[in-house]
């Protein structure tokens, strides 16, 4: 008995845990039992939080913690830190830290050498990727500025970025970003995310070029997912198919200087093109 004490009690520090994004099954065993341990949980708004924790029996006391009192309440929460308590952070829904309150606690935390424990589980981020089809290395945006022109500067350096990007964006704004993303997406495809493991849960998939504006009503915050850039070899035509195709057995076994200067041979074929093949063959291949 002794022993199983021992393995079940929880080191003192910050615990920042991870609560479902929607569907409330979606929450972990090991989740469910830190938070009943917690002395306090810091949460963004308690009305929200409190469903999670009336539906799992939590009883542990509930502060109100967000991005306008962050800072005002970061002195009394380290102070119950030092005290050896056991506090833990949660959002409104998924990972918290991640587009939401928490990296300047968890700052101060390291700073003051606190313990700060993962509890991990659900995250729009990774669901959203998984589902995709997109490739799995991307860059996570988070929420895009509020003004149009700000869209559009932050959306066209994003425009040469290689990898899938994902974005979060309220309902309410998502015909805001429609002229930025054809203008420097559209040579993408986009899955637009509705309301993640909820009744209502629905995935737009479609080219960006054919994004039109949304008349219906949506509702929440949206997930977004941009494909990886699309590459497109150019100027072909002077390569004919059996040199691509000898290129393809190549490509794995030589170097590209070796497989140029071998197609070029006896040629009149202009370097560059074979080069600037064998690199966008490569790129795809690492898709796949």
């Amino acid at each position: 008995m002794q022993t199983k004490e021992v393995k079940n009690k929880l080191k003192n520090g910050l615990y920042v845990v991870s609560t479902p994004i929607g569907n409330l099954r979606d929450i972990s065993l090991r989740a469910i039992d830190v938070l009943k341990k917690s002395h306090l949980i810091l949460c963004e708004d308690t009305r929200v939080s409190k469903k999670i924790l009336n539906t799992y029996d939590i009883n542990s006391s509930l502060i109100s913690y967000h991005k306008f009192n962050e800072t005002e309440k970061l002195h009394k929460i380290i102070k119950e830190l030092k005290s050896d308590k056991i506090v833990s952070l949660i959002s409104d829904a998924g990972t918290p830290a991640i587009s939401d309150p928490g990296k300047i606690l968890i700052k101060e935390c390291i700073k003051n050498d606190i313990n700060v424990l993962p509890i991990p589980g659900a995250s729009a981020v990774s669901t959203s990727i998984s589902i995709s089809g997109f490739s799995d290395k991307y860059y996570f945006y988070g929420f895009l500025p509020e003004k149009k022109s700000q869209i559009v500067k932050e959306v066209k350096k994003l425009s040469s970025f290689e990898n899938s990007i994902i974005f979060f964006i309220s309902s309410k704004k998502i015909n805001k970003i429609l002229d930025p993303f054809i203008d420097y997406f559209s040579d993408r495809e986009i899955v637009i995310c509705k309301e993640i493991t909820k009744i209502y849960e629905h995935f737009y998939r479609l080219k960006i070029k054919d994004f039109k504006k949304f008349d219906i009503s949506l509702k929440g915050e949206i997930t977004i997912v941009v494909s990886q850039k699309l590459f497109k070899a150019k100027n072909l035509e002077i390569l004919n198919e059996s040199d691509k195709v000898k290129i393809k057995k190549l490509i794995n076994k030589l170097s590209v200087k070796d497989i140029v200067n071998i197609i070029c041979e006896n040629k009149n074929i202009p370097k560059k093109i074979v080069y600037d093949f064998c690199l966008n063959l490569k790129k795809w291949m690492q898709e796949i």
